[in-house]
């Protein structure tokens, strides 16, 4: 890997294919994130044949994109918090869900990884909790189109929340090593109003400059500042994220946040097109930085580890936790979205970008976890969220898989009636 062109010919080749694997997902629902962990299990073994892999160092790349792959998801996720008032209700409802399963599932999975990992401390198990307790929305936006009102609109405001909350409290956690309970908690609180009110302010100027701003380089410019406040941020232990996640909401609700006598600071029509290409550059970001990490997560994994009869018991035990949170949570508080949202909760890249930060932390150590404590749950939880959208259309997998649907894709009319009876039924028999 010596030569610069095979490192572009190689980066290329798997941009390409993600972008393939993407299509082939919408034709068959397999998962893209399962291509590319094959994908990344395939590099690996062509290159120790070669006895290459050695020669990789990925590590100052790694922490890199973490850092910005975190920073572009609370912006995808800023940026999908709309309020309206025919929305409030169903919000407020999708943040309770996922407040209350990001708590329990947190609670229960740092009681498991204690009871499997005797020699963990609590505070190591909580951050090691905290990953595998967040929605994937990068898997889960793309994948509920066909999904009616509602349901839809439920799940993508869930899966924000919930990585809008995971995130937030892994930053929180990561720099609480060493402190008494009392202590962090105290500083939490005060971090996060001081922060709050910080961001607020910061972010109601980044949008009073930019509207005014009259070259065509606005976005990058905004990126970079955005860049600059997170780098000093993390310097001086604010959550930058915070800050972050504070000027995506109030750039998608402007409205909202500048009335009355704010209203003159604001001019609507230079704002649409910033947020526009904003939207675009984060879904973009969001593709290119999934398809390199979970590339890496099957490049990270040892075959023969996967044949370990444990880490297939101990990831099936992960799973089961966190389908029984969601389904008392959801029959508890939201029963009209037991169906198939229950299944909709795969694991993704937050996940792993929070691994790869906890892995290049040494102060944070589970020496005995191992990767496919991570991959079984990715696997697991995609192909069952997979299957349940299946049913849901009212196909069979194996019609889908083998591209023999029932449903024509023209036919959008014979589609939408299939959905909604099959809602109504509830009756997911046809697997």
């Amino acid at each position: 890997m010596g030569n610069p062109y095979l490192l572009i010919m190689s980066i290329s080749g798997i941009v390409i294919l993600s972008f393939f694997f993407n299509i082939l997902a919408k034709k068959t629902n397999v998962p893209a994130v399962l291509m590319l962990i094959v994908l990344g299990m395939g590099m690996k073994v062509v290159l120790d044949s070669y006895g290459l892999s050695k020669d990789l160092s990925l590590d100052t790349l790694i922490e890199v994109l973490c850092n910005v792959g975190l920073v572009m998801i609370i912006l995808e996720s800023s940026l999908v918090v709309k309020r309206e008032k025919q929305n409030a209700q169903l919000m407020l409802k999708a943040l309770l869900i996922a407040s209350v399963g990001m708590g329990v599932s947190l609670i229960g999975l740092t009681l498991f990884f204690l009871y499997i990992f005797p020699s963990a401390n609590v505070y190591s198990a909580v951050c090691y909790a905290i990953p595998l307790s967040i929605m994937g929305s990068a898997i889960i936006l793309p994948s509920i189109g066909q999904l009616q009102g509602k349901k839809r609109e439920f799940m993508k405001y869930e899966s924000t929340f919930s990585n809008i909350i995971g995130i937030v409290l892994f930053s929180f956690m990561a720099g609480a090593n060493g402190r008494s309970e009392a202590s962090v908690v105290w500083d939490l609180l005060m971090t996060i109003v001081v922060t709050v009110l910080l961001s607020i302010a910061v972010a109601f100027c980044l949008v009073y400059l930019f509207q005014r701003l009259q070259s065509r380089l606005n976005l990058f410019l905004l990126i970079g500042v955005l860049a600059l406040l997170f780098a000093v941020g993390n310097y001086f232990h604010v959550s930058s994220l915070l800050l972050i996640l504070a000027f995506g909401v109030l750039l998608n609700n402007t409205d909202l946040f500048f009335r009355r006598r704010l209203t003159k600071l604001f001019d609507k029509e230079k704002v649409k097109p910033i947020l526009r290409d904003f939207k675009n550059l984060t879904l973009e970001s969001a593709f290119f930085i999934r398809t390199f990490f979970f590339v890496l997560l099957g490049f990270s994994i040892t075959l023969s580890s996967l044949y370990d009869w444990r880490i297939v018991v101990n990831s099936m035990a992960i799973v089961g936790i966190l389908y029984l949170v969601r389904f008392i949570a959801l029959r508890i508080f939201a029963r009209e979205h037991l169906l198939p949202e229950l299944f909709i909760a795969p694991r993704g890249l937050v996940t792993l970008l929070l691994f790869f930060i906890l892995a290049k932390n040494d102060a944070i150590d589970i020496p005995a976890f191992v990767p496919g404590l991570l991959l079984y749950p990715i696997i697991i939880t995609s192909i069952l969220m997979m299957i349940s959208l299946i049913l849901h259309r009212g196909e069979t997998v194996k019609d889908v898989l083998l591209r023999k649907s029932p449903i024509s894709s023209d036919d959008d009319e014979t589609m939408d009636e299939r959905i909604n009876e099959n809602t109504e039924r509830q009756n997911f028999n046809g697997f």
